[in-house]
């Protein structure tokens, strides 16, 4: 059985993000963001988190509820389109009543995070935080932030 174990993904601990597991060419771990518990990825090689994601992955529970409002302003800019082509008989009815959100605030109780991401796009470091949403249902929205500023809100990710 100890043969087994050169099989087996290899294991960091960080004293303030937990358990990563290797898997699949990334770091994978849970991180407690805005009352629920998410997949939290992280660049890195096989032998540990890379340096400076880990380091930014440090701050993105501390930057969290700056970036909230922020998020929920892209994702109400995202629902908007759906809400008026529907209004205005443009596209087909969902299969679910799609719900009427008049603010940015009140996208929360229509969106939920599923995943949080460290990893490179285009060669620089960016946070991804992956949204499943009510409007949409075919897609996950990425928000994606770089130096602590939304560059964009992608209409469909994928974990990584």
């Amino acid at each position: 059985m100890a043969m087994l174990s050169f099989f087996k993904s290899p294991v960091f601990r960080d004293s303030q993000l937990g358990e990563f597991v290797r898997s699949r060419g990334h770091w994978r771990g849970k991180l407690e963001l805005g009352g629920s518990t998410v997949l939290f990825v992280l660049a890195g090689g096989r032998s540990e988190p890379d340096a400076q994601a880990l380091q930014l992955a440090r701050t993105v529970s501390p930057h969290f509820p700056a970036w909230r409002p922020i998020i929920a302003e892209a994702l109400f800019e995202h629902y908007q389109p759906y809400a008026e082509a529907l209004a205005a008989g443009e596209a087909p009815e969902p299969s679910t009543t799609l719900p009427r959100i008049g603010a940015p605030s009140e996208v929360w109780p229509h969106a939920v995070l599923v995943f949080v991401s460290v990893a490179p796009i285009d060669r620089a470091l960016v946070v991804e935080f992956g949204f499943t949403t009510a409007w949409d249902e075919e897609h996950t929205l990425g928000a994606r932030f770089q130096g602590g500023k939304l560059l964009e809100l992608n209409g469909s990710v994928l974990p990584p």
